[in-house]
């Protein structure tokens, strides 16, 4: 007999995360119970949750309490079709043993890509190039600064799902990378081709320094003005993690009397800045709206993730994806 299953997420992230190949497969796999439901909708009609062994998840998703626990005596696991699970689990959760697998693997994708592209665009300068011209309307000495690609050092900090695939993204190229992580060993290091360093050293050393460590509590504020103070001269850093992990009133101080380092940031705290935030019109600031995620057809790769994940399950296999409680701890 097929178990019973049901969406519950805004229907906007219904949309973008599980397109229609991903709908039909589950739908073969599993009886899913109904159109999909918002979280409101469930907590308003609980008995929906009766007879449901798995949900299908995502962004907009329930907090899954001792009240929701209660209406849903049968439930065994959620495929959470989007990346961090802190919204999602509670200690009533863990308690009750149900299990959770994420497609915070499919979302690091982009976020990889995005900061290959601009790893090697700052390393030509491209930026401070592209702006400048804007600005002043006509070319600048093209040879100012630009270090270009070959033989330069790339700082990688955190070792993270994320930041081990951009080291893979960076193994084609002709650079050093460097990469500070206390969890990471020798023997991670070696597979990434990477070598690992202080925290204080890579930004001395690094050419480009991108960030890919979770906001926890043990993090926030772990970047600051001193760390951009030590930067290489045409140094770069780039942001993909989140804005909360850098002292971010330090940095705009170091930047503003560090006009050759540039900063690139896909992500700020507050998000977006408040008005008037001088990363508005710092010259060596470039801000990007949080787009180096999944965005449009790239969601759909997060439902396809959970399709396979469902695969595993039902054939009593081991889950790719799935977090424990202890996972959960250090993960974003």
């Amino acid at each position: 007999m097929k178990k019973k299953a049901l969406y519950v997420l805004s229907k906007r992230s219904y949309d973008l995360n599980y397109g229609e190949e991903e709908r039909k497969d589950i739908e073969e796999a599993v009886v899913v119970i109904g159109p999909v439901h918002t979280t409101d909708e469930v907590r308003e009609n609980p008995e929906i949750l009766k007879d449901v062994e798995l949900i299908f998840s995502g962004w907009g998703g329930p907090k899954v309490d001792e009240e929701f626990l209660a209406a849903a005596p049968n439930l065994k696991i959620v495929f959470y079709g989007a990346g961090s699970v802190k919204g999602i689990v509670s200690p009533a959760f863990w308690k009750r043993g149900v299990r959770i697998t994420s497609a915070y693997a499919a979302n690091g994708i982009p976020v990889a890509e995005y900061t290959l592209s601009q790893i090697l665009f700052s390393l030509k300068r491209g930026w401070h190039f592209a702006l400048s011209i804007k600005k002043e309307g006509k070319y600048p000495d093209s040879s100012e600064g630009v270090l270009g690609s070959y033989n330069r050092t790339v700082g990688i900090i955190s070792l993270g799902m994320i930041g081990r695939y951009v080291c893979r993204l960076l193994k084609p190229f002709d650079l050093k990378v460097i990469a500070y992580d206390p969890y990471a060993d020798e023997a991670m290091a070696e597979e990434l081709g990477v070598e690992l360093c202080g925290l204080e050293e890579l930004f001395k050393r690094s050419d480009v320094v991108s960030l890919h460590t979770p906001w926890l509590p043990e993090t926030e504020g772990m970047i600051t003005g001193a760390h951009f103070e030590s930067m290489k001269k045409y140094g770069v850093f780039i942001n993909t993690a989140r804005g909360a992990v850098v002292r971010e009133k330090e940095m705009i101080e170091v930047l503003k009397r560090r006009p050759d380092i540039q900063a690139i940031l896909d992500v700020t705290w507050p998000e977006p800045p408040v008005p008037g935030s001088p990363l508005y019109t710092l010259p060596n600031v470039v801000l990007t709206p949080h787009i180096a995620g999944s965005l449009g057809k790239e969601c759909n790769r997060m439902g396809r993730y959970m399709v396979e994940e469902l695969r595993r399950y039902l054939n009593g296999e081991e889950l790719k994806w799935e977090i424990t409680e202890s996972r959960a701890s250090i993960l974003a």
